[in-house]
Formats: structure tokens, C-alpha cells, sequence
């Protein structure tokens, strides 16, 4: 494959090992990477920008290894591909990175990611986009998940990456010959039980630290095909998951099943 542009974000802020092992794993094969990110952790921003203070940016050349042009931030992710496709690189990149995501964003939780959110510029530039995440907190081997971000990312380009989809990439915490083979998914839904820590800081006032927990993940409402796994499921048989999903929000269900609204004495069509 000839040399690609690749734009590389992620939520976990310009010194996570996440970023720099998705990075060096691109530049490896030759491709010009550009890294902008955030100045310190950005996680479960969503897709916040910053629209009351102004946005820094600062190189951060030093943190990656050599070849790779690097910026660090001062705001959201999305704030950060918005930076980078408008201001900061002379040419729109041939591919949208975000990760390695220390974490999982699987399911619902989609809704919450920044690292989803900054693939998710990507995709709405009409770029190629992937979100790659890693499904444990604490797993900090990323070397081979960067290696398979990059085969996945090569090989949807070669095939035609279709307009308007997103890959969400989850890779499960064991060494790559212990995976299970890669599989598409689809969204599970994800609920929590959202419990608050109240506590009182030294001045005697009361704040709150949410500590939610998930209490079960529930099978897909019905969106994808019904022999494909969900990403929650794949990811517990060891396994890697890879999810297509769009920025169209639109009802799915029947339409016949909308609530039936009378305003004003008309009917709502």
C-alpha cells in the first residue's frame, strides 16, 4: 500500500502509552503520521467542544518517535480533529485514527467516548474513520493492538471504505496468539447502575463523585444481523471486535409505532 496521511486523536490525553503505540505502529509501515491530542485526559467527553475559552495548541514532537508530527491540545477530542482538519495540517489525511483507548467502548457506552467522538469528526469530514480501544483498564500491552488497528485499517481501504461508516475496533487484554479470531459485531446496550459517592471537601461542602458500575449488558435492540455476536459478547470469548456504525440517528423501528400527536387539534404527520 502507498504511503497514507493518518490523522491520530484519542481521549486519554498526549501522554498516554495507547497513543504512542498506535502511532509508532503506523509510522512503522511508512505511513505520515500526525498525532493531535489532548493536553491532559479527556475521557467520556463525548463529543464536547470548547466554545467559551480558547483552544492551544503546542507541538509535542518529542513524545513519539521520530518522523511523527505531534500536537498536544487544550481541548476536547473533537475539539482536536476539528483543529487538525482546519488549521493544523496542510492536506486533508487519507485515514482518522482515535486510540488505543485505555478501556473499552463497547455497546451504549458509544454515546459517552470521546474516543469514539474523535473518529466520529472523522467520519462526519467524510474521512475514513476507526476507534480502537483496549477492553481493560489496566491491560498496558498495546503494541500488538496497534499492529491490528493498522492490517484492519489497510485492508478496509483496499476493499473501498463506504461513506459514512465508522469501525469501532475493541481488542480483548491477552497477548495477540491467545485471540480469538476477529469478528463484526454488533452494539449491545449497556446499563448502569449510576451510584454517587456524596463526600465533604476541607471547607465543610458537600460534592459528588459518580462511581456507576455496569449491571448488565442486554442483547442488541434488533439493529445488525442476528448471527453476529455483540461486541460485548465477542470481547468475553477472548476475541476482537470490529462494529460498523453510522452517524444516522434515525428511528429504525416501524413507523406505525410513533406516539400518535394531536397539537392544537390537529394531527401531528
Amino acid at each position: 500500500m502507498s504511503p497514507l496521511r493518518i490523522l491520530i486523536s484519542n481521549d486519554d490525553g498526549v501522554f498516554a502509552a495507547g497513543i504512542r503505540a498506535l502511532a509508532a505502529a503506523a509510522a512503522s509501515r511508512g505511513h505520515q503520521v500526525t498525532v493531535v491530542c489532548p493536553d491532559q485526559e479527556r475521557s467520556a467527553t463525548g463529543h464536547g467542544l470548547t466554545l467559551q475559552t480558547p483552544i492551544r495548541a503546542e507541538r509535542a514532537d518529542e513524545l513519539f518517535d521520530h518522523g511523527i508530527t505531534a500536537w498536544a491540545c487544550s481541548g476536547t477530542p473533537a475539539d482536536c480533529m476539528k483543529l487538525a482538519l482546519f488549521e493544523l495540517m496542510d492536506q486533508k489525511p487519507d485515514l482518522v485514527l482515535s486510540g488505543i483507548n485505555h478501556g473499552p467502548n463497547l455497546g451504549t457506552d458509544v454515546f459517552c467516548s470521546g474516543t469514539v467522538a474523535a473518529a466520529m469528526e472523522g467520519t462526519l469530514e467524510g474521512l475514513p474513520a476507526m476507534a480502537i480501544s483496549s477492553a481493560c483498564f489496566q491491560w498496558r500491552n498495546f503494541e500488538g493492538a496497534g499492529e491490528l488497528a493498522v492490517d484492519i485499517a489497510e485492508a478496509a481501504l483496499a476493499d473501498g471504505w463506504p461513506e459514512n461508516l465508522l469501525l469501532n475496533l475493541n481488542i480483548p487484554p491477552c497477548r495477540p496468539e491467545t485471540m480469538g479470531p476477529l469478528r463484526w459485531t454488533r452494539l449491545s446496550i449497556r446499563r448502569y447502575d449510576e451510584q454517587f459517592s456524596p463526600r465533604v471537601d476541607p471547607r465543610g461542602r458537600t460534592y459528588y463523585w459518580l462511581a456507576g458500575e455496569v449491571v448488565e449488558d442486554l442483547e442488541s435492540g434488533g439493529d445488525g444481523p442476528r448471527d453476529w455476536p455483540t461486541d460485548v459478547a465477542q470481547i468475553q470469548a477472548h476475541a476482537p471486535s470490529l462494529t460498523p456504525i453510522q452517524p444516522e440517528l434515525f428511528w429504525r423501528g416501524s413507523l406505525s409505532g410513533l406516539p400518535e400527536l394531536r397539537l392544537g387539534g390537529q394531527l401531528v404527520r
